[in-house]
């Protein structure tokens, strides 16, 4: 039943929405119960999430878009057409929500789709029900976090990011990164479940890189040392967040990710055993029962409190 779904959405033409005068794209399931947006991380596209729209959409109104700059969104030019920062996209999702869903809605987030998703709640709390965060980026190398990282690792980080706003350089590195092996690569070290690294992955995070301007996006965001961090963030939410961690993350830590759990806001923190940085595409059948259960659980908890 599930794996049906699955491919009937996969061939089914995402929806579009304007925003800003640019083309965004995204796709939805469901169409009762509480609203529920997912938000993509690095790179990818509302497709990571499709193997969990069809099974939210059985008891929510289910929607993942592709933020501006990624997916099949439109890839306007850095700086001269908009600035890619967290709170860009955070005013996306907020705007989509209004415009598109129609109503707050409950956010999940994976890797910096979660720093959107908490920039979104921070910015327009009105619109955000509860925040979900699955292996958040922990921004390690923002300017403010470069002292905590030896020193090799720091300094090589910014020489390659000065190296990268050369546009030649740039756009040769790019070019060798979207590549179907080298996303291979990089797919089989961000998974532990290697064969969950399919064709049809590869495929969908490939699409968006041959886009005009995804080189330049990309290199826009490897840039991008400011900005919010989560710790920022966590403490000023307006609504509480549970975070999933994969354990075997190796970009982003579970060690350090475990810092965010002593936060007052937020109020699970749930370990997911041999599991990588995209616990949703990896083991959906782990990861959407605590989604619909969190749902739930905020739902009745909002009645009984008679909101």
């Amino acid at each position: 039943m599930m794996m049906s779904s699955e491919a009937l959405l996969s061939n089914t033409a995402a929806k579009t929405w304007m925003w800003k005068g640019f083309r965004i794209s995204y796709q939805s399931a469901g169409d009762t119960g509480p609203a529920v947006v997912l938000v993509h991380g690095f790179g990818a596209s509302w497709g990571h999430w499709r193997k969990n729209l069809p099974v939210l959409g059985q008891t929510c109104r289910c929607y993942a878009l592709d933020l501006i700059g990624f997916g099949g969104s439109a890839k306007p030019k850095p700086k001269l057409e908009i600035d890619y920062t967290f709170e860009t996209w955070g005013q996306q999702v907020a705007d989509f929500c209004r415009e598109v869903v129609g109503s707050p809605a409950f956010l999940v987030g994976n890797s910096i789709g979660c720093v959107v998703i908490m920039q979104a709640a921070v910015d327009y709390p009105e619109l955000v029900l509860g925040i979900a965060a699955i292996n958040c980026s922990l921004r390690l190398l923002h300017e403010r976090k470069r002292s905590t990282i030896p020193w090799y690792r720091s300094l090589g980080a910014g020489i390659a990011q000065k190296l990268l706003t050369n546009q030649k350089i740039g756009h040769f590195f790019f070019a060798q990164i979207a590549k179907p092996q080298t996303v291979q690569k990089i797919l089989l070290q961000a998974y532990r479940r290697k064969e969950a690294v399919t064709e049809e992955l590869i495929e969908m995070l490939m699409k968006p890189a041959l886009d005009a301007g995804a080189a330049d996006v990309f290199l826009a965001f490897t840039g991008y040392s400011g900005g919010p961090l989560p710790e920022d963030l966590l403490p000023i939410l307006p609504c509480s967040a549970i975070f999933l961690w994969g354990e075997e993350d190796p970009w982003e830590p579970i060690a350090l990710g475990r810092e965010y759990a002593k936060f007052p806001t937020v109020e699970q923190f749930i370990p997911l055993k041999e599991l990588g940085h995209c616990p949703q595409d990896e083991a959906p059948e782990l990861v959407n029962p605590i989604l619909i259960e969190w749902i739930s659980r905020k739902q009745q908890q909002a009645t009984g409190n008679g909101q």
